[in-house]
């Protein structure tokens, strides 16, 4: 069972509530200088010139000041908890900019993916969190780019894992 803040509560069970629930995101691969931070919601303006607004939240490590969460016109579905299915969520990001894309489709390895839910009034406080998912997969067309994000795959593991050498396992060779 996953722990909710009473603010969280309060705001799911009112009628009309002033809490929005924002989610950030944190994309991190060898080959980016920086971890791409993204949010949900437009909390603040970040610059006048170009216009940008984003989420300033500590969370994942990110400098309040120096490194913000970027709004991005965005929807989310979150990992299931599913006992037999693996977290697999998905992210539909709409596609506004070629540069998307062209970003997406340089990765030749799995980029990780971390994901949280806060409330905009409080972003500093994770009201649920998934951490280390990877990039599954990315599709799209013109109007949106769709990226699937799950656990790794255990099809990825090695098995088995050692040899059975006389070196490795001096034991079964006596």
């Amino acid at each position: 069972m996953r722990r909710v803040s009473l603010n969280a509560r309060r705001a799911a069970d009112a009628p009309l509530s002033s809490e929005a629930e924002v989610a950030l995101f944190a994309i991190e691969h060898p080959s980016l200088d920086a971890p791409i931070r993204l949010s949900t919601d437009p909390t603040e303006r970040i610059s006048v010139e170009p216009l940008v607004y984003g989420t300033r939240s500590p969370w994942a490590g990110a400098n309040v000041v120096a490194d913000p969460y970027l709004f991005v016109l965005a929807s989310a579905e979150l990992p299931s908890d599913l006992e037999d299915a693996p977290a697999a969520g998905t992210i539909v990001l709409e596609n506004v900019d070629n540069r998307i894309s062209q970003l997406l489709r340089g990765f030749t390895d799995r980029p990780r993916v971390h994901m949280a839910v806060v409330l905009a009034s409080s972003v500093h406080v994770p009201e649920v969190q998934y951490r280390d998912l990877h990039m599954m997969s990315s599709n799209g067309d013109f109007g949106e780019v769709r990226i699937q994000m799950s656990r790794q795959p255990i099809e990825d593991e090695t098995v088995p894992m050692d040899r059975f050498t006389k070196f490795r396992f001096p034991g079964l060779f006596a």
